[in-house]
């Protein structure tokens, strides 16, 4: 039988692939599509964009990698039991287990390639990710804005320049920002310089005014000041301060013993909890998907009907299962007690799983007793029928 499950598992790896690859290129144009602004309005060229979604597909790994086995995995069984080779191994007297290892053994594979993207590619990626978009807000006001020019690079933001030094310094600056629905803000600066620290873009603006509207029909707030510091993180939501990384862009030594004094931390401590556990959760799906497969499609069957219900049953479940899985993790940010029951999921499934395949391996070993019995009777009539059938002469038309 290890033939056998070296093709089940060339079968499955080779879908697996095909699919896996697939579904990032349909991610990754998505992403591309999205962010073609980094292009058109914020001055980067293409191999910026690409860096910056590409970046981001490790992020969603986690969520196309069991879904592609899951897909992979249906698709081999249904293709061995379509061309019955499921059934001439199940004849052969081999158990549901022959065809199920190789698939046991993919889905450890893709286990630890989720842990591995989990722990170390995704918070590498996060923190790549972080760097270009500071790259990004720091060209927007090096060479986006054009003298003489109204640029908007988001809704509510617009930025206008009288000219540029050769130092790259902004002459004459005005930065309007009605982003916040409760206050409109306006910037009037004489010259404005932009300074990176600490993975942090900032605007610093000397010799000039803010003008802060808090009611329409109210009086403006004039604030004059000589030097005033805008931090273009501010561009973008962010969990936490200046510098501070989330809780997907750390790793896991950083996410169990976070800096107390970690502003991401005091104001979101369930996100940390939820992370965390994100991260550990994650590769026990694939497993659960296997378990799952092998417990309502691992059987040869020989109806289409049958095995189609099978396959869409299945699907369902495993489907409903990780979306339940994403909720939960959610519902970890303010509910502790959510974790035991992010864990449970998955090995519930496995759980669940092994009770189909006991309750069905018992099933068969009532009805295999009474095939072979029912088989041994039909076969010894068939012998008795051929016997005293008359010999047909030698030539005799059919």
């Amino acid at each position: 039988m290890r033939i056998f499950s070296k093709y089940v598992f060339r079968q499955a790896a080779g879908s697996f692939a095909l699919i896996m690859v697939s579904l990032t290129g349909i991610v990754w144009i998505a992403l591309a599509l999205r962010q073609f602004n980094v292009v058109t309005s914020q001055g980067q060229d293409t191999w910026m964009l690409i860096k910056m979604t590409s970046l981001a597909v490790p992020n969603l790994m986690a969520v196309i990698a069991p879904f592609s086995f899951l897909i992979a995995a249906l698709h081999t069984l249904n293709r061995l039991n379509t061309d019955s080779e499921l059934i001439v191994i199940s004849a052969s007297g081999a158990k549901v287990w022959t065809a199920a290892r190789p698939l046991l053994l993919l889905a450890l594979l893709v286990s630890i390639f989720l842990a591995f993207v989990s722990h170390f590619a995704q918070p590498w990626s996060m923190r790549q990710l972080r760097d270009y978009m500071v790259q990004v807000r720091s060209d927007l006001l090096t060479q986006v804005i054009q003298p003489g020019r109204f640029t908007s690079p988001e809704t509510g933001l617009m930025f206008h320049i009288r000219d540029r030094d050769a130092n790259g310094e902004l002459l004459g600056l005005v930065m309007h920002d009605t982003r916040d629905k409760a206050q409109s803000q306006s910037y009037l600066a004489e010259h404005g310089t932009l300074v990176k620290q600490d993975g942090t873009a900032y605007l610093v603006m000397t010799v000039g005014h803010i003008i802060r509207r808090t009611d329409a029909n109210g009086p403006p707030q004039i604030v004059a000041f000589d030097k005033y510091i805008v931090d273009l993180d501010r561009f973008e939501p962010q969990d936490g301060g200046p510098g501070d990384l989330k809780p997907r862009e750390r790793y896991f030594s950083e996410l169990i013993n976070p800096d107390p004094e970690s502003s991401s931390y005091k104001n979101q401590p369930g996100q940390f909890r939820s992370e965390l556990h994100e991260r550990f959760v994650t590769p026990l799906y694939p497993l659960a998907f296997a378990f799952l497969i092998i417990a309502f499609v691992g059987q040869a069957q020989s109806t289409r009907t049958s095995r189609m219900q099978s396959l869409v049953v299945t699907f369902v479940i495993a489907a409903t299962c990780r979306l339940a899985g994403l909720a939960i993790t959610n519902a970890m940010v303010r509910n502790p007690s959510m974790v035991a029951v992010a864990y449970g999921l998955p090995i519930g499934a496995i759980v669940y799983s092994l009770i189909v395949l006991k309750r069905s391996e018992k099933q068969r070993a009532g009805v295999g007793l009474f095939g072979k019995l029912m088989d041994g009777i039909a076969s010894l009539f068939e012998a008795i029928r051929s016997r005293l059938a008359p010999s047909r002469p030698k030539g005799a038309a059919s």
